[in-house]
């Protein structure tokens, strides 16, 4: 039996986990992460990192953030504690839903995960105070192909639940997709 069921998008490649859980009195019991199970519903390579996240404020926003080529990756999110609206930008050149976005609430009481292909810029915004995530990525972090689109692109349209609170400064600060911009290559 597999603990993770599969939700298609209308973005190929990306995907929304329900991760079955075992439960009794005293909680439950979810994996968050099986190669074996993951590798037929999408996941394509090792762990190469995982992060944990910390974001204190209700309505704060972080990303929209990726990796350009050679350096791309594939992220399988979590979230721990509070809850997030999770959200993957296509930005894979030449993708049918090219600058399309979707959103998925993650909590630990819903036990929803994404799985974010290469290609996609990734973020999401706090729907709770306290939120917590975990992120395993499928390749290293390199600071020379990090890259991002901004939260308020009108481009992107992202409708964000609540008023966009706070940002980091690089985030903020970054620039607006001009009508040159034809995607990344994957």
């Amino acid at each position: 039996m597999s603990r993770f069921k599969a939700i298609d998008t209308p973005m190929s490649g990306l995907k929304v986990f329900e991760l079955t859980r075992i439960a009794d009195e005293r909680g439950f019991l979810s994996r968050l992460f099986c190669a074996d199970e993951l590798r037929p519903l999408g996941w394509a390579g090792p762990i190469a990192q995982i992060n944990h996240t910390m974001t204190r404020q209700q309505g704060a926003v972080r990303g929209m953030h990726f990796q350009h080529a050679p350096h791309g990756e594939m992220k399988l999110v979590s979230c721990l504690r509070g809850e997030v609206w999770d959200v993957a930008v296509d930005l894979r050149c030449g993708s049918p839903t090219f600058l399309q976005w979707f959103a998925e609430k993650l909590s630990c009481e819903n036990g929803h995960a994404l799985l974010i292909p290469e290609g996609f810029a990734h973020g999401f915004q706090t729907l709770t105070p306290d939120c917590e995530l975990i992120y395993l990525h499928d390749a290293f972090y390199a600071p020379d192909s990090e890259s991002g689109v901004h939260p308020l692109d009108p481009r992107v349209g992202i409708d964000w639940p609540l008023a966009v609170g706070e940002m980091s400064e690089r985030d903020r600060k970054r620039s607006l997709l001009d009508e040159t911009f034809r995607g990344i290559p994957v």
